[in-house]
């Protein structure tokens, strides 16, 4: 059977953050531990493009939803691409190939009943797209974001999600690795305790048109979290290349966040069960980047760009740090002196530098070629009887899916095979002639790095790519275990090509990584000239200034802090910088469409504005 993983579909309302990067390169990763094996793989994400929420945000950006998706979507790919993602195959929720498996599914659910129209009277989360009773909301707010809900009372249609509830207990129960790590099965299993209700599956067009609609009634659309979870059977042909489906399904690993457990180990399996199929045989929930002890959210404005770390400082060091920094299933911190720490530690201390010192030994002392070993002595054999335990333990981790501890694992032979070098001392062996037990030790040294980095292949292929070329390795073949677990395949007389350090060591930027943001992030502020109309204060405050200004043609108000250094009168017709793009605030009742540019120093404020005049309007480039 295929070894099929997935990511969740990643929805694109926002673009995508560390969080999509690790779920997405640990996907990467363990497709590519699997092919080591000689297996087969099949590595599926893509994106979730329904729903209100998508909706609203491509209204506010005068966009059409398909065309804010299509602009989104290529965020995504043009990430993966930097990341070194290697997947099989990308699915949108809005292809045709996805909507026709949909609409399939919903007309025979519908026609056996396992779908019935109702009405449906509760709350709606609008940001998280989710239905909820009484008893489920925290304090009148939603149980999983905390933001405010809306009482909808409308006819709708549901799923008997209900009529299943026993089985699912019962297959958790019988299958205890079907949802990793054991606390997410624990937490699903109380989450079952409590009676569990119908899935309202629909929604109404006069409230939602962007979705897929139901194939029994054209006044409805898809709810999007039914329509987005089919795309693991509507990627492989479900129904109409049954013949690729069965090859591929089950699924070895489906990947998410812990935040969306519920709807992947609970409606997901059951939606499979109602369907008539096998759920996947494993579902990994892993944790949040934190910084911290808050998680990475837009809101709070605390999120990082992985493009710019990558870019920062390397595609394979982001990924290396992204797996050994996590373990998986409990949260993780991010701050950039972790990442630096880390990457320094590592990959320079260690790795780098036991690159750096064997190919320049091999390249002054040898001719620049691989020497012909001699007779191995203990201390060589040690290292040789090393490595290949240690090729055993990271693929006994990575079948745990513990892969911090196969990395650390590999650590362990990078660090013993700098320790060798220094109690061999080929420096010494140098001075004192003794070319043959020279030729071992380099020898040795240079083995035990090739089986450390063909282990991390999975991990840093670029640097693996580089390391087996700067090792005079040409012949291209794959990674595979059995390449690990064999010792001298590195050829006496090839060519040694030394090149720049692999990972220099960094030092720390002055302004930290998390506060940096990227060339697209800034050009979407939009900056414009604009002129002060009218000026009055808010009443009962002393800072705040009520302003009319004129954006071009556009009459708006901004509520500004500067009534202490101006006063209204000195403001009317100054010319002003102001962002025209920022989402509305309600300042002390008043509502402010806009904000002004000041200067600030101590006490002291000053506008900013243009040195001549220009029409109100003018763009600030």
């Amino acid at each position: 059977m295929a070894f099929y993983i997935t990511t969740p579909l990643y929805y694109v309302n926002a673009e995508p953050h560390i969080g999509h990067a690790y779920t997405t390169v640990l996907a990467d990763v363990l497709a590519r531990y699997h092919k080591m094996g000689g297996g087969e793989a099949f590595f599926l994400t893509g994106t979730d493009e329904h729903g209100q929420k998508l909706a609203d945000t491509a209204k506010k950006k005068g966009l059409s939803p398909l065309k804010f998706c299509d602009q989104m979507v290529e965020k995504f790919k043009e990430l993966w691409e930097v990341l070194g993602i290697e997947y099989d195959d990308f699915i949108r929720t809005t292809e045709e190939r996805h909507e026709k498996v949909v609409k399939a599914v919903l007309a025979d659910l519908y026609q056996r009943g396992e779908i019935y129209r109702g009405e449906y009277d509760g709350w709606y989360c609008v940001p998280d797209e989710r239905f909820w009773t009484e008893k489920d909301l925290v304090d009148g707010r939603c149980p999983d974001c905390g933001r405010e809900v809306i009482k909808l009372s409308e006819p709708n249609y549901f799923f008997r999600m209900s009529a299943y509830q026993e089985w699912l207990v019962e297959y958790i129960g019988a299958h205890p690795d079907f949802i990793l790590p054991p606390s997410r099965r624990n937490e699903v299993l109380g989450f079952l305790k409590k009676p569990l209700g119908d899935l309202c599956i629909s929604r109404p067009k006069s409230r939602l048109g962007w979705g897929i609609e139901l194939p029994f009634d054209p006044d409805y659309v898809c709810y999007v979290w039914f329509d987005a979870l089919l795309n693991y059977i509507s990627a492989l042909g479900y129904l109409f290349d049954q013949e690729r489906f069965t090859h591929l399904w089950p699924a070895r690993y489906q990947l998410i966040g812990k935040d969306i457990l519920t709807t992947h180990a609970v409606y997901w399996p059951i939606m499979l069960k109602a369907i008539g199929l096998d759920p996947p045989q494993t579902i990994i929930a892993h944790g949040w980047w934190l910084t911290g002890e808050e998680k990475m959210s837009k809101s709070l404005g605390n999120v990082v760009n992985p493009e710019d770390l990558a870019n920062l400082y390397g595609t394979d060091s982001f990924r290396y740090f992204l797996i050994r920094e996590m373990t998986l299933g409990q949260d993780a911190n991010f701050t950039q002196e972790i990442l630096v720490g880390r990457l320094n530690s590592d990959l320079a201390n260690d790795l780098g530098n036991l690159e750096s010192r064997l190919l320049k030994m091999v390249d002054g002392w040898w001719e620049g070629e691989i020497p012909e070993p001699g007779d191995y002595l203990e201390e060589d054999g040690e290292l040789k009887g090393l490595a290949f335990q240690v090729a055993g333990r990271v693929e006994e981790l990575v079948g745990k899916l513990k892969l911090d501890e196969a990395i650390e694992e590999i650590f362990r032979l990078v660090r013993a095979t700098n320790r060798y070098l220094e109690s061999t001392s080929p420096w010494r062996l140098y001075k004192e002639a003794k070319r043959e037990r020279l030729g071992t030790v380099l020898y040795t040294g240079c083995e035990a790095l090739r089986v450390a980095s063909l282990l991390l292949s999975p991990v840093m292929p670029q640097t693996y790519a580089q390391i087996k070329e700067r090792l005079g390795m040409e012949e291209e073949v794959a990674p595979c275990w059995d390449d690990a677990r064999r010792w001298g395949l590195l050829v006496p007389g090839s060519k040694v090509r030394r090149g720049k350090p692999l990972f220099p060591r960094i030092k720390p930027p002055k302004q930290r990584v998390e506060e940096l943001i990227s060339w697209g992030e800034f050009k979407k502020i939009d900056l414009r000239i604009a002129q002060v109309v009218e000026a009055d204060r808010v009443v009962g405050t002393d800072k705040l200034l009520r302003l009319k200004i004129d954006l071009g043609g556009e009459l708006r108000q901004i509520v500004a802090g500067v009534g202490h250094r101006y006063s209204p009168k000195e403001l009317v017709g100054k010319q002003i910088v102001v962002v025209a793009n920022l989402q509305p605030a309600t300042i002390k009742g008043i509502e402010s469409q806009g904000m002004l540019l000041a200067a600030t120093s101590g006490e002291d404020l000053v506008l900013i504005g243009p040195d001549g005049s220009i029409p109100p309007g003018a763009k600030v480039e």
